[in-house]
């Protein structure tokens, strides 16, 4: 069961932060510093009850016309692919939790938690704190120089999260005095997950490259970034953002990657999924001159390859590899992180990796803010070699604190809820083996695998325009598994869950009659 918390700024930020913000604001505008305090002091309920009722109520109503539709043509001057895209019925007019009303005045279910970024769904009452922010003026924009108080705390706060460590342990100081590989102890914070993972890729290439002049260890030898291999051994089972560096990773810009592997610039090896021999192989190989392994890169459920779950045994022994070799590793984590017990999946693997991406989830949808966390070891850019002038922004870093105190809070509920919807979403692939192959994935963000890729393509146009549930098939990928995607917001309630499932079987069952009389 979901439970609800009550937090005022002065609880989570501290009495001596706030009580400064207020004799400032007390300052720049002649409001008595009293009232000023009583606003900061005031606890905001996270999850009231009439919140969670709503949520509940409106599952029911999922695909009614609840309003009035908007009447306009307005198509915008998108690029041509954006416009082939575009499903306005569906965007929104207004929302709440885990629903928004679209276009054609029909209520919708956000079953992708709006591409990762809702996790607590829209408008959660929680991040009401961000509002009292703004009513004492503390600013959302800053600069690299000047980031502010809510900043460097979410900063610790995050260290302390990824190394298992409450934010008050005495330990944590030695951890970010630490510079042992696999040891998180800074953080960068930025705006996207693109430009956090770029900022890994570039600590990579200081190894081989000199940014500024500082010498590199392995200058004159050809960095490669291991990723992760699609089912016929090629690039595109990985994702890693859309800076270019990135996308080559994935196999996008062949004609760029084959120039650059040709003149020795970068290699980029794809290991096959979940296979260790293989891995160990490939480690070896590209750790041996001209060659050094500059990274290794990888999600731990691959959403933007069939929802495929990584096994622990598999990264545990590739991680044991990387860290005997002087091999960094980077787990991203920009679509998994705040969606488990703990805030990161890579600890319920029991893994120690070099750098984690993560964004999306933890600023609740209200900014684009990402951060890059990473090893002490591997700290070696200058300020300006992952500058972004805004990726210091106080309120982003306010949104971040809300998430995890709500989720500290109710982690172990949202992680049992996340089980159970796995283990039901295994049995409704059982029941219907003709179309259904299995499920892959884990909790929240599990997926459900066809047989082809007419009828996962089939499902979700059911799913989205008769059952008004957002989901996706990716039918964009070479050699990608048929796979319906969800990524449940975790405000999603057991209750909520089985009036979910009974829609995915409405459409199963018209497949699979529609099937028996072909």
């Amino acid at each position: 069961m979901i439970r609800n918390i009550r937090l005022s700024l002065s609880d989570l930020l501290g009495q001596a932060y706030t009580a400064a913000v207020c004799r400032a604001r007390a300052a720049l505008t002649g409001e008595p510093c009293e009232r000023l305090t009583a606003l900061a002091d005031e606890k905001v309920d996270f999850y009231p009850p009439a919140f969670a009722a709503r949520q509940e109520a409106l599952m029911a109503r999922v695909g009614e016309r609840v309003a009035a539709p908007l009447e306009s043509g307005e198509a915008g001057a998108p690029t041509a692919s954006y416009r082939k895209a575009q499903h306005s019925d569906a965007a929104p007019l207004s929302a709440l939790g885990a629903f928004r009303v679209g276009e054609d005045g029909r209520l919708y279910f956000t079953g992708k938690s709006e591409h990762y970024q809702v996790p607590l769904g829209h408008d959660f009452p929680g991040y009401a704190l961000v509002e009292r922010a703004r009513q004492l003026g503390i600013p959302n924009a800053t600069h690299n120089n000047t980031r502010g108080f809510i900043t460097r705390t979410l900063e610790k706060r995050l260290v302390a999260a990824a190394n298992g460590l409450a934010p008050d342990d005495p330990a944590l100081e030695r951890v970010i005095a630490a510079r042992e590989p696999g040891v998180l102890s800074c953080v960068l914070n930025l705006e996207t997950g693109s430009l956090a993972v770029e900022a890994a890729l570039k600590m990579m290439l200081a190894r081989f490259y000199s940014l500024d002049g500082a010498p590199a260890p392995y200058a004159g030898r050809t960095p490669v970034f291991l990723v992760m291999a699609d089912n016929a051994g090629g690039l595109a089972g990985n994702y890693h953002g859309t800076t270019i560096l990135a996308q080559t990773l994935r196999g996008l810009w062949p004609q760029l990657l084959q120039k650059a592997e040709s003149t020795g610039m970068y290699r980029v090896v794809a290991v096959p999924i979940n296979d260790e021999p293989a891995f160990a192989k490939a480690l070896e190989t590209y750790n041996t001159p001209p060659f050094k392994v500059a990274g290794f890169c990888h999600e731990i459920l691959m959403m933007n390859y069939g929802g495929i779950r990584l096994r622990e045994s598999y990264l545990q022994a590739a991680y044991r590899l990387c860290h005997a070799s002087d091999t960094p590793v980077l787990c991203d984590e920009i679509q998994s992180c705040a969606w488990y017990d703990g805030l990161f999946l890579f600890r319920q693997y029991g893994l120690a990796p070099d750098f984690v991406s993560v964004g999306k989830g933890f600023p609740g949808g209200l900014y684009p803010a990402s951060r890059l966390l990473c090893s002490g070891k591997y700290d070696c850019l200058s300020q300006f070699g992952a500058l972004v002038t805004n990726g210091q922004e106080e309120l982003a870093s306010l949104a971040y604190l809300v998430t995890m105190a709500f989720l500290q809070a109710n982690g172990p509920d949202v992680q049992e809820t996340g089980r159970m919807y796995h283990e039901q979403m295994v049995a409704l692939a059982a029941a219907y083996p003709a179309l259904c192959e299995g499920a892959a994935g884990d909790g929240h963000m599990t997926a459900l695998c066809f047989r082809s890729v007419e009828d996962v393509t089939a499902f979700c146009r059911r799913m989205n325009q008769e059952h008004c549930v957002d989901i996706s098939a990716q039918t964009y990928k070479p050699n990608c598994p048929p796979t319906a995607l969800a990524k449940l917001p975790l405000i999603t309630t057991p209750s909520i869950v089985a009036l979910l499932l009974a829609r995915f079987r409405e459409a199963l069952d018209g497949m699979a009659r529609e099937g028996a009389q072909a």
